[in-house]
């Protein structure tokens, strides 16, 4: 089933940073996009997971093209089918780990999965205040909290990026997991090429196009 599909994106800043961007995703699938710091991968990122309006092209989600859709329709797109994983990891500061994962257990109707967090080895801080958590432990809740909700589609901007290389291996093995067991989907930016070259496919963004090689 296809749940992304991009036609024509493109957008500037204060230089053309991408064109006529095409790109698919249906479920089951993995996609990673590399590239040179620089190149746009964040910006087209943020435009197919709904974050950031093109200067042309649109994108069509579940079969919605979503720079048409109204707010409320939009927001709840993102509330059910989306899960935004990125390096900053945008918990709720004055909550504890626990309440985090409650609130987004509470909006997406689901429980939380004890075994994910003990896979992520947060199952012991859960109950600590965010701010008192290392980078690694947010960035793991973090993880955890987008994953309790079930997105169909993952958006993974450098999710790994603050943690040590096991870590990162488990989190890659724990993605692939869930695409299969979910019938759910993920792009990945990243520049670990070993991350990347796990997936199902990779997309190079290079002089303002995106070329697949693998």
């Amino acid at each position: 089933m296809n749940l992304l599909n991009a036609k024509n994106l493109s957008h500037n800043f204060e230089y053309p940073l991408f064109s006529n961007i095409n790109l698919e995703l249906n479920s089951g699938e993995s996609i990673a996009i590399i590239g040179e710091s620089g190149s746009g991968k964040s910006t087209l990122l943020h435009i197919l997971s709904s974050l950031l309006k093109p200067d042309e092209g649109e994108v069509n989600i579940l079969e919605k093209d979503i720079y048409r859709l109204n707010v409320a329709d939009l927001v709840q797109i993102r509330r059910d089918d989306l899960g935004l994983i990125f390096q900053s990891h945008y918990l709720f500061k004055g909550f504890s780990a626990q309440e985090n994962l409650e609130i987004a257990a509470l909006l997406s109707h689901k429980t939380i999965d004890k075994k994910l967090l003990n896979r992520l080895d947060v199952g012991h801080v859960i109950s600590q205040k965010v701010t008192e958590l290392s980078g690694g432990q947010q960035q793991r809740i973090s993880i955890a909290r987008i994953l309790t909700k079930k997105p169909r589609i993952i958006f993974a901007d450098e999710p790994t990026g603050n943690l040590d290389n096991k870590t990162s291996l488990e989190v890659m093995n724990i993605f692939s997991e869930f695409i299969k067991e979910n019938n759910a989907a993920m792009i990945l930016v990243t520049h670990n090429e070993e991350f990347a070259f796990s997936c199902d496919k990779v997309f190079k963004l290079h002089n303002q196009e995106l070329e697949q090689i693998k």
